[in-house]
């Protein structure tokens, strides 16, 4: 396993998730992000199953920085609950890793 995580939270639109992506990248939570929608949700939420359409945001960072990233989202998401999602790089590129690593800033 490496100690780099990726992670993805949804979002009620396109420029929402693109201007959450920008902030974590600029404030170097992230290594990188991307966008990607819209996609068509269906949940349950408040005894109701309703249907959306949401944007994927989809960061890159480190396992060190998940706890500052996962605050930082809950703080900038418009949503009450937001989907909140870390997976563990088990492999990848040692390159790509480092360059991971080397993006985000040291806590």
């Amino acid at each position: 396993m490496t100690g780099c995580c990726q992670v993805t939270t949804t979002l009620p639109d396109q420029a929402a998730a693109g201007q959450l992506a920008a902030t974590l990248v600029g404030e170097r939570l992230v290594a990188c992000a991307q966008v990607f929608g819209p996609a068509s949700s269906t949940y349950w939420w408040k005894e109701n199953v309703e249907q959306a359409s949401e944007w994927y945001c989809q960061v890159k960072t480190t396992m060190p920085m998940l706890p500052a990233l996962k605050q930082r989202i809950r703080e900038l998401h418009p949503y009450e609950v937001p989907e909140l999602i870390a997976v563990p790089v088990l492999d990848g590129d040692e390159r790509y890793l480092r360059w991971i690593e080397e993006s985000v800033r040291k806590q």
